[in-house]
């Protein structure tokens, strides 16, 4: 890799090499905060975008990381049925706590703590999609089947 990563996206380039994931953080000049953002700054589909949210169980107060496509919106009471427990939106600062990450480049990987995770069946149907990387200007490549590995999250219908 020729550029310098900044810090946060350094941490997610290691954490995939030690997943032994051939996969390479890119830092783009344009933010990637939002899924529209991302899609434009990558020249992909928004659908293409894997975006990942924290919420809080309502009665665990535990993270949860919901990795969904960037066009859907997440149906917290689908959620709810497939976690077994109402969840709700966290904050900035539970975010932060929980991933080690800033709301606008969470990563699915080189997270704080270990959390329950969902992923989007949605993202399993295209050949190609792309994660924040820790910053709102970092991303990279993968394929649906990355994203179950080296989360190991449970797939279902999030939206």
């Amino acid at each position: 890799m020729t550029t310098e990563l900044s810090p946060s996206a350094q941490r997610v380039q290691q954490a995939l090499q030690k997943l032994g994931m051939p996969l390479e953080v890119v830092e783009l000049p344009d933010s990637t905060r939002t899924a529209v953002e991302a899609a434009q700054a990558i020249g992909c589909q928004v659908q293409q975008i894997a975006k990942s949210l924290i919420f809080k169980g309502k009665h665990s107060g535990s993270p949860v990381l919901i990795i969904a496509s960037g066009t859907n919106r997440v149906n917290e009471k689908r959620v709810a049925e497939l976690l077994g427990e109402p969840i709700e939106k966290a904050n900035a600062d539970f975010v932060l706590q929980h991933t080690g990450f800033a709301i606008g480049g969470i990563p699915p990987v080189g997270l704080a703590e270990n959390m329950t995770t969902l992923i989007d069946e949605d993202l399993l149907q295209l050949n190609e999609i792309w994660a924040a990387a820790g910053t709102p200007h970092a991303v990279f490549r993968l394929i649906p089947a990355n994203l179950e590995q080296m989360t190991g999250g449970r797939v279902g219908k999030v939206a």
